[in-house]
C-alpha cells in the first residue's frame, strides 16, 4: 500500500482495442502508479455504451494493482460556448463521462474550462455556466458518481478559466459546489502565461491556485513540458524537461504541500508506452530526491 501523501505517477493510457485489454498491459509497462483514459473519441461528441466485460476487467485489474484511474472527456466539450448545440452536446458528454466512469471505478472526470468564444458572449457564458453545470454537479453529489475536475486551458479564444487566478469566479459560478474539483495542467498554466521555469515560478503558481480555489480543491495534475514560450496560448506538449519549462520546475511542484497525495498524469509525446515510461522515471527520480 502506497502512503497516502505519496504523489502517484502515472500517464494517459491508450484503451483502442479494448479498455481493460489495452489500458492494463500499457500501465505495467509504464510503471504506472495511476492513469487517465479516453471513454468516447477524444474529438467528437458519439457516446459509446462500453462493453460490460472490459468494464468488469478494468475495474478488477485497478483495484488490484491499487490504481485511481481518472477520465479525460472529449476536447470539445464548451460550457460557455454561444451555440446552443455545443452546449447541450458538451453536458450530454459530461453525464456520458460520469456513468461510464461509475462502471468502471474511475475517481474523477476532466473536462477543458471551455471559452465564450467571442467578447459579447463573455457575461452569458459564466451563466449558463452556473444554469447548466450545476444541476449535474448536484446529481453526481446524489449518485455518488465521480468527482468533475476543471482544468484551465491554454488560454486565448476568451477562455472562461486559464489563469490559475480565473478559478475563482469559476467555481463562484457553480457556487464552489463540493463536487467540482481543479486539474492542474503545467503546459496549459506555462501557455498561459505562468512563468514556472523561473526559480519559486512554479511554487508561485501553485501558491496562487491555492489562493484562488481553496485548500483540497487541487485533485490531479496533468505534467507536461512545453514546446513553445511562456504565455504563447499554444497548448503543444513535450516530454518532461526537453521542453521550454525543463525539469526542475517539476521537484518544486513535488515540494509544494498543495500536491501532498495529489497523483500526477503525464500527457507527453510517446511511441506506446515508452515514452510515457520515460517520463514516469523521471518524475519517480524528482519525486525520490524530494523524499531524502
Amino acid at each position: 500500500m502506497l502512503p497516502v501523501t505519496l504523489r502517484r505517477i502515472g500517464s494517459h493510457t491508450k484503451t483502442s482495442g479494448g479498455l481493460a485489454k489495452a489500458a492494463l498491459p500499457y500501465v505495467d509497462a509504464a510503471g504506472s502508479e495511476t492513469l487517465q483514459v479516453y471513454v468516447s473519441n477524444s474529438r467528437g461528441w458519439a457516446l459509446p455504451p462500453g462493453d460490460p466485460k472490459q468494464d468488469v476487467l478494468f475495474r478488477d485489474g485497478i483495484g488490484e494493482r491499487g490504481l485511481p484511474a481518472y477520465i479525460h472527456a472529449s476536447l470539445l466539450v464548451n460550457l460557455g460556448s454561444p451555440t446552443e448545440l455545443t452546449v447541450e452536446r458538451s453536458i450530454a458528454t459530461l453525464e456520458h463521462a460520469l456513468l461510464r466512469g461509475k462502471a468502471i471505478g474511475a475517481t474523477a472526470v476532466v473536462y477543458h474550462a471551455g471559452s465564450s468564444v467571442d467578447e459579447a458572449h463573455a457575461e452569458k457564458a459564466m451563466h449558463q455556466l452556473h444554469e447548466q453545470l450545476l444541476p449535474l454537479l448536484d446529481r453526481a453529489a446524489a449518485e455518488d458518481l465521480p468527482k468533475l475536475l476543471v482544468e484551465p486551458s491554454a488560454g486565448g479564444g476568451r477562455s472562461l478559466a486559464s489563469k490559475v487566478q480565473d478559478l475563482t469566479a469559476y467555481l463562484a459560478a457553480v457556487e464552489r459546489h463540493p463536487w467540482l474539483g481543479v486539474c492542474f495542467d503545467t503546459c496549459h498554466a506555462w501557455a498561459a502565461g505562468h512563468d514556472l521555469a523561473t526559480p519559486g515560478g512554479m511554487t508561485a503558481t501553485l501558491d496562487a491556485l491555492v489562493e484562488a480555489a481553496g485548500p483540497g480543491r487541487l485533485q490531479l495534475i496533468h505534467a507536461n513540458d512545453s514546446k513553445d514560450e511562456c504565455g504563447s496560448t499554444r497548448d503543444r506538449h513535450e516530454t518532461i524537461g526537453k521542453g521550454r519549462i525543463g525539469t526542475e520546475p517539476f521537484a518544486e511542484l513535488f515540494a509544494h504541500p498543495a500536491t501532498a497525495g495529489i497523483p500526477i498524469i503525464v500527457e507527453t509525446p510517446t511511441v506506446e508506452h515508452e515514452g510515457h515510461a520515460a517520463d514516469i522515471a523521471v518524475l519517480k527520480g524528482l519525486r525520490s530526491s524530494e523524499a531524502r
